[in-house]
């Protein structure tokens, strides 16, 4: 067996550290390459810089880091014909963009999340929201640790996005209010964001329909990283496969 050779882009990072410990369980991923801001890593493998030097060698890009990096990283993949999959949340439009169009050259993975619940919720949203009657106020609670920077995170924007097709909705006019560390009054036909940024909290979403009279609630709970390196390195395996295109979490359990 052909094993696949790993550049990991942010391996100094949460992720970074636990995918580097459990890459090791997948026999068919071998890791080459650790690229990150800061150079210096205890252990055997050292630390680059992101450069050309990077990419040469190795068959897959692993992306944890920060939407600058994760375009950069991208300019080199379309140079190096590499496939790359993206966990980095937080891009803006003009990003979001740039990574379609890198698509149509070469194979990206991209989610703001890669756990198998996450995306099992997202994937009954679309379903449920079709079926929610209008006079219910729709919230979505996002509840990470203190030191997330991005909010709404990936997750809560995916699941927001989710109800958005569900009711034949255009997202960015279907986003409501957000609300960091307060409550408020949220905005009808809308779907609103409940943000906490506190604590060491690795991941907790909620979706609530609310209406005078009953509450519908959806809940998904992190309780380890893990969850997420196992579902990176297994979409790592299943992008390979794939020569272009952009491809989601959605696309590889075929939801």
């Amino acid at each position: 067996m052909k094993k696949i050779k790993v550049c990991i882009l942010g391996g100094q990072g949460k992720m970074g550290k636990i995918l580097i410990k459990e890459i090791k369980n997948y026999k068919n991923l071998s890791l080459k390459e650790l690229v990150d801001q800061k150079e210096n890593l205890k252990g055997k493998m050292p630390i680059l810089k992101l450069n050309n030097d990077s990419f040469k060698k190795i068959d897959l890009i692993i992306d944890f880091s920060k939407p600058d990096a994760t375009l950069k990283a991208l300019q080199n993949a379309i140079k190096f014909r590499k496939r790359i999959l993206i966990g980095t949340t937080g891009f803006n439009s003009y990003q979001e963009k740039k990574i379609k169009n890198y698509s149509r050259k070469i194979a990206i993975f991209k989610s703001g999340n890669m756990s198998f619940g996450v995306n099992l919720l997202e994937y009954v949203l679309k379903i449920i929201s079709k079926k929610i009657p209008n006079d219910y106020q729709i919230g979505i609670s996002d509840n990470h640790h203190k030191a997330k920077i991005d909010f709404p995170s990936g997750t809560a924007l995916m699941l927001a996005n989710a109800i958005a097709k569900g009711k034949g909705k255009n997202f960015n006019k279907f986003k409501g209010k957000i609300f960091l560390n307060k409550r408020g009054n949220i905005q009808n036909n809308k779907v609103n964001f409940f943000v906490t940024r506190k604590g060491k909290t690795i991941g907790k979403h909620s979706v609530f329909y609310n209406n005078k009279i009953e509450n519908i609630e959806l809940k998904h709970t992190a309780y380890s990283r893990k969850l997420f390196a196992h579902g990176a390195l297994s979409a790592a395996q299943w992008i390979c496969k794939k020569k272009k295109g952009l491809f989601n979490m959605q696309d590889m359990f075929n939801l």
